[in-house]
């Protein structure tokens, strides 16, 4: 099923084709910035597969959010066998999302791109070559981010499966309903970094989803990969998940239900209204669009869906978004 998944993603446009060596960085400096919260229990093996990486000219800064256990023990015990640059900052202790955009909105953190890191992930060697193969204009003033799927693995690290295919092109109107690559995969250029920076550290629900909004909204350059270069592991204590399979589309569907999906729009269309000088004309006139679709009476809720351009990516999915719209529920 993978490969027919990915023989199908390939005919689209968002999918990456052989990288342009022109626009290859020469071993740029990727700043790692992961954030840890008692991740004792799986930190060894994720450093373990960030030192193997093949793109040697790396760093890491590691903002912890009050970890109990060894968590900051094991980050420093890695800091004095490598020779690359560690730093381990404490986080704000607001939750994961506001520890990522911490340190992604800091001026004082810098690199020629930059990648978000889980705690409990494994990286595949190759995973930063990859993602800096095809990551558009590196140093170029277009903000640009590069994420894609991941090899779902359990506890144990056994193969589960692979997260959900995305095959139509991002957008913002995609952005606005659904996010389409977790931050564990995501590298991002200076230009969208600075982009993180004018934001500043917002309220938001999740900071892959927020990345995605934030850089296509200004009209930057999304790149989506349908090749899995991280293992992304499952278990009790993981924020979001793989969010795969009917099981999971039921828990979302029972999410919207109960208010929690518009829960979510609040906190990102509140997030989206405080950065609004930094999205595009266009980009203005979708929120709004969305606006009168999540608020406006019946009829202008459906006229307004009709011609918004938030969409999700999937047939069923966008059959699920309009009885949201419906029922007042996005």
């Amino acid at each position: 099923m993978a490969d027919r998944d990915l023989d199908h993603a390939r005919q689209h446009s968002n999918v990456l084709h052989p990288p342009d060596r022109a626009n290859v960085a020469v071993e740029p400096r990727v700043t790692i910035l992961m954030g840890t919260f008692n991740g004792a229990r799986f930190l060894s093996a994720q450093l373990a597969s960030i030192e193997r990486q093949t793109h040697r000219n790396w760093k890491l800064i590691v903002s912890d959010d009050g970890s109990t256990d060894d968590t900051c023990f094991i980050v420093d015990g890695f800091a004095r066998r490598i020779s690359q640059t560690i730093e381990l900052r404490q986080g704000p202790r607001r939750g994961p999302a506001a520890n990522f955009l911490a340190l992604a909105a800091d001026p004082s953190i810098t690199g020629d791109c930059f990648a978000f890191a889980d705690q409990d992930d494994v990286w595949h060697p190759n995973k930063l070559v990859r993602g800096l193969q095809h990551l558009p204009r590196a140093h170029g003033d277009v903000a640009a981010i590069y994420g894609g799927r991941t090899k779902l693995v359990a506890a144990d690290g056994n193969t589960i499966g692979l997260s959900r295919l995305f095959a139509r092109p991002p957008s913002f109107g995609n952005a606005l309903v659904q996010n389409i690559a977790g931050a564990n995969t995501m590298l991002f250029n200076g230009a969208a970094k600075r982009l993180f920076e004018r934001a500043g550290p917002l309220d938001v629900i999740s900071h892959d989803w927020w990345a995605y909004q934030l850089v296509v909204g200004s009209g930057g350059t999304f790149v989506y990969d349908p090749a899995p270069f991280v293992d992304y592991r499952q278990h009790d204590a993981n924020s979001i998940g793989g969010n795969r399979g009917l099981v999971a589309r039921w828990k979302r569907f029972r999410m919207a239900l109960k208010g929690e999906y518009a829960r979510w729009n609040d906190v990102n269309v509140g997030a989206l209204q405080q950065a609004r000088e930094l999205l595009t004309g266009e980009a203005r006139r979708s929120l709004d669009q969305f606006l009168v679709m999540r608020e406006g009476p019946l009829t202008a809720r459906l006229r307004s869906f009709a011609r918004s351009k938030a969409r999700r990516q999937t047939f069923v999915g966008n059959i699920g978004l309009l009885a949201a719209v419906a029922m007042g529920k996005v």
